[in-house]
């Protein structure tokens, strides 16, 4: 049986793992090596520009692809979610938008940990199924929520509370897209 997630019958998982990032950290003097980048695509394709993106060439829907291709690896894949010291899940408020924190591996951990100021002391977490946390765990959350995969590094990931991401009940209307253009 594989465990993607048990909870206590309230939705939220508990906690089971306990790391003490410094040991990642304090090695034979040389920094955190960055985390492989299992996520992304292996030829990041780059998004284009505003002018860009309705031009003959198709360049949005080449930016659409490589998106809905890490969308899909994201779902499939357990991450680390860390807990708080209520051992709620670890979240940041920006812009109105409530993320959930998820780490690709320890190494992203720790080094959001280092970045924080806070790599000696004991972190809390739990590994959940990219899918858990976008289809069970935003939805829970108060008002817009989404998740940052390995928040503060250069490879790290927004899944915003957009319909296609999030379960359309609780995604946040865009307005007027592209595919509705023109149409009145």
């Amino acid at each position: 049986m594989r465990d993607h997630g048990d909870d206590s019958g309230d939705g939220v998982p508990k906690p089971r793992r306990v790391s003490r990032l410094t040991e990642l950290t304090e090695m034979a003097d040389t920094p955190v090596p960055p985390a492989p980048a299992t996520l992304a695509p292996s030829a990041p394709e780059p998004v284009p520009a505003a002018s860009e993106q309705a031009g003959p060439d198709g360049t949005i829907a080449v930016a659409r692809r490589a998106f809905a291709r890490l969308l899909g690896e994201f779902r499939r894949t357990a991450v680390l979610v860390p807990f708080d010291e209520r051992e709620s899940l670890w979240t940041a408020d920006f812009n109105g938008v409530r993320w959930i924190c998820a780490f690709s591996d320890e190494e992203a951990l720790a080094r959001f940990a280092v970045a924080r100021g806070e790599a000696g002391r004991a972190w809390t977490y739990r590994t959940i199924l990219g899918a858990r946390l976008l289809d069970v765990m935003v939805p829970m959350l108060p008002g817009p929520g989404g998740v940052a995969l390995d928040a503060g590094s250069a490879d790290g990931t927004l899944f915003p509370p957009v319909a296609g991401i999030v379960p359309d009940e609780v995604a946040v209307d865009l307005g007027e897209t592209d595919r509705g253009a023109g149409e009145q």
